[in-house]
């Protein structure tokens, strides 16, 4: 091998390290850009205003039910799900709880009970209990029963002192179906009658009497249709046939705490129902479908408001799609965080540090003094997260542009305190509103506000990069000067050499 060869070899190798090296970094630098937790540290508590309507809340989430399934009749057009349509036309409010990317059930499950949306990058966090500290509505609660499958429930208890867990062992979780999907589901219900009549016998040390004061949480994870969907997908009648068995356990449950505390509405229970996400036809979820994205929310008891039964003149042909049969209900969708929002205003918790659900006043049957100032609460807790965030970024960077839109963000409380001293408490709750939004809005745009720039850097650096490329191979593989004269030389002399003939001719 010649000294040129060598070198040509050497500078190729020097060079393919170079790049692989590049590509990592600057690949791994778009994960860094665009995935970053929208978690908010050191956010003052909001107090919340007194009398909740609830002492206790019962969570129901049935992991991988899509609204579609849940709301459709059945062919004989009677209802799926028989109770909870009950309580959909005579006891509670109803709508579609809108999940967002991507739609797996941890991130679900902390935009239920934590108020926010993780990045995309959370799932590949596995299913490691709070790889990222996080405030939520167990966190908040004075005490809290949860049962489910052990992916999802220690993830949210196991480091809450007041926080109770019980799961299954992870066997019983049959993707392939061998065994009924419903067990997993029938296994948490069999087990809330003992618990409300002798808890300790669960939880050692936890008396009967814990169950029956304020702030009381009971988080029911069911797993078996997302079980049932994944191994059969959602129009089998496995799918199908869970969600009955959801729905009757829905009424055996109710049933256990009616006897136990009374009815609902007035012994201070609150139920909801819903679900961490949905189910594509192809038996998977994950990314936006609509299937994955849209999922089931019916709440009833105390502090819910009743069913408002729509005149046929206020009804709207094709609002819901065919067969669901609710159009005469009046329907009030949800984005998924606002649940948590929901379940602490019931409860009379403080929001979780990082929620960013709106208040969702629809659903709350209340004084309109308890909405107003649950829903400034609310305002003022995003508010402050906003407020945190915006010292962060203008602390570590030059030039700051603040969100333009909350630069005076305390003249709007002002005003609403204003409205409220007025009477006018309909224009007091849109500003509250308003705040909510504007505070919202003002989150992203601190989450984003490195974008642009991070950007232009990457682009630039892969532009200078590939011209550091096209430079490299000229000058390793390109003509050298001397090469260049030796071709012309060669060129005029078999020119001169034709024209030698042409003479001679």
């Amino acid at each position: 091998m010649s000294i040129w060869q060598s070198k040509v070899v050497r500078s190729t190798t020097a060079v393919f390290v170079l790049g692989l090296v590049f590509q990592t970094v600057f690949f791994y630098s778009i994960f860094d850009v665009y995935f970053q937790s929208p978690l908010v540290t050191g956010v003052p508590s909001v107090q919340v205003p007194s009398g909740a309507p609830a002492k206790r809340l019962v969570l129901f989430v049935a992991d991988g039910l899509r609204a579609a399934s849940f709301f459709e009749r059945k062919p004989d057009g009677t209802p799926r799900a028989p109770y909870l349509r009950s309580v959909i036309e005579h006891r509670g409010s109803w709508g579609v709880s809108h999940t967002r990317v991507p739609t797996e059930s941890r991130p679900g499950h902390v935009a239920l009970l934590a108020g926010f949306y993780e990045d995309v990058s959370a799932v590949t966090k596995g299913w490691a209990a709070n790889p990222v500290e996080f405030d939520s509505v167990i966190n908040q609660s004075r005490v809290t029963v949860a049962l489910g499958s052990p992916d999802i429930v220690p993830m949210f208890v196991d480091e809450v002192p007041h926080a109770h867990g019980l799961t299954y062992d992870a066997a019983m979780e049959d993707f392939a179906l061998a065994s009924s999907s419903v067990s997993l589901d029938d296994w948490v219900f069999d087990r809330v009658g003992g618990i409300l009549d002798k808890p300790g016998s669960a939880f050692p040390g936890l008396e009967p009497e814990a169950l029956d004061g304020p702030g009381t949480l009971f988080f029911l994870h069911l797993l078996g249709i997302d079980t049932a969907g994944h191994a059969k997908k959602p129009a089998s009648d496995e799918y199908l046939a869970n969600i009955e068995a959801v729905d009757a356990g829905v009424e055996r449950i109710v049933a256990l705490f009616e006897a136990k505390y009374g009815r609902a509405e007035e012994a201070g229970t609150a139920f909801v129902f819903t679900a961490d996400h949905g189910m594509s036809n192809r038996g998977s979820h994950g990314d936006g479908d609509p299937h994955n994205t849209q999922t089931p929310l019916v709440t009833w008891g105390a502090g819910v408001r009743r069913p408002v039964k729509l005149p046929v003149e206020a009804r709207q042909p094709g609002r819901d799609p065919p067969g669901w049969g609710l159009d005469a209900y009046e329907r009030k969708d949800v984005e998924q965080a606002e649940v948590a929002s929901l379940m602490a205003s019931l409860l009379g918790l403080r929001y979780p540090t990082n929620a960013v659900g709106l208040l969702p006043i629809e659903y709350l049957n209340v004084a309109t003094s308890y909405k107003l100032d649950s829903l400034v609460a609310n305002a003022a807790a995003i508010y402050q997260q906003f407020k945190v965030k915006t010292a962060a970024v203008r602390a570590r960077g030059l030039l700051f542009k603040p969100y333009v839109p909350l630069i005076f963000g305390e003249s709007y409380f002002s005003k609403i305190s204003q409205y409220v001293s007025d009477g006018h408490a309909g224009q007091a709750i849109a500003m509250a509103r308003r705040v909510v939004q504007l505070s919202q809005d003002g989150l992203y745009y601190l989450l984003t506000y490195d974008w642009a720039f991070l950007m232009t850097f990457i682009i630039l650096g892969y532009v200078s990069f590939g011209a550091l490329m096209v430079v490299w191979v000229v000058r390793s593989y390109g003509l050298s000067s001397s090469d260049a004269a030796m071709l012309v030389a060669a060129s005029r002399s078999k020119e001169a050499a034709k024209y030698e003939r042409f003479v001679e001719c």
